[in-house]
């Protein structure tokens, strides 16, 4: 039974994470659906790792074919530059929101908007902000032409995914449609600026509940962080081959459902 409920875990974190109907909302709502105890901070950041490592994998060639200095082609350096700053300055907002949440406010966040109800007004909200984002026009921007403002502008968008609920990959590729991004390149900026944001929440969240690790069975918990692993890799590849096809509106769809079972269900 243990292993079960870790693979459970896994799955949930991993199908959830890259696909925009929010991980932290289906890692909460469907454990209390099954009778499971809510994950908790420590065992989540620790899955979540499973995503990170997914992400990792899935864009090595972006990651680690960033030219040198000895590069033949000057474009392609100058290109890897201005994305792993774009990723960068993505970045800053939702480590200063993060921050000021964990600092100020973990209690009150807690008690409010990690709640079913919370969780399921978020739901409708996101399916309209992705349904004007589905319904805008075919954009222009892409990672050669982007300029750092855009990056920031997705960032800024970013931090709002500490919300449960929001969905990371949701609200960062929404936004980049409304601003003009491409679909396909839209998809792709927001899975590599998801590597530092979703690798940092982890780390954070597993340093301020490192007494919950000695806890947990070590075993089940390497069961569990594979299977996010493995199911994060069939995540981002199905989104990048449909959402660049078919848009959000499946998406859209299944947040509306999710929401009102929700509701039904406090």
């Amino acid at each position: 039974m243990e292993y079960l409920k870790f693979i459970l875990y896994g799955l949930i974190q991993g199908l959830t994470e890259f696909i925009p109907v929010s991980s932290t909302a289906h890692l909460k709502v469907i454990s209390v659906f099954f009778g499971l105890d809510d994950p908790g901070h420590s065992l989540s950041a620790i899955i979540q790792l499973g995503s990170v490592l997914a992400l990792f994998y899935y864009f090595r060639n972006d990651i680690f074919k960033l030219k040198s200095q000895y590069s033949k082609k000057v474009f392609d350096y100058l290109f890897h530059q201005k994305l792993i700053m774009s990723i960068f300055i993505g970045t800053i907002p939702i480590i200063l929101v993060g921050g000021f949440i964990k600092l100020y406010g973990p209690y009150f966040f807690d008690k409010i908007f990690r709640s079913n109800l919370s969780i399921a007004l978020v739901s409708f909200f996101m399916a309209f902000f992705m349904y004007l984002a589905d319904s805008s026009k075919k954009g222009f921007i892409n990672l050669v032409n982007h300029k750092y403002a855009d990056s920031f502008l997705i960032g800024l968008a970013q931090a709002f995914a500490i919300f449960p609920g929001v969905s990371r990959s949701g609200i960062t590729i929404s936004t980049a449609l409304i601003s003009g991004w491409e679909r396909a390149d839209a998809a792709k900026f927001s899975f590599l600026l998801g590597i530092p944001a979703i690798s940092i929440a982890a780390i954070v969240e597993f340093i301020s509940s490192f007494n919950e690790f000695f806890s947990l069975n070590l075993l089940p918990l390497f069961v569990g962080l594979m299977t996010a692993f493995l199911s994060s890799l069939l995540a981002i590849d199905f989104l990048l081959k449909y959402f660049t096809s078919n848009g959000l509106k499946l998406f859209i769809v299944y947040r509306v459902v999710f929401g009102f079972l929700i509701l039904l269900n406090l």
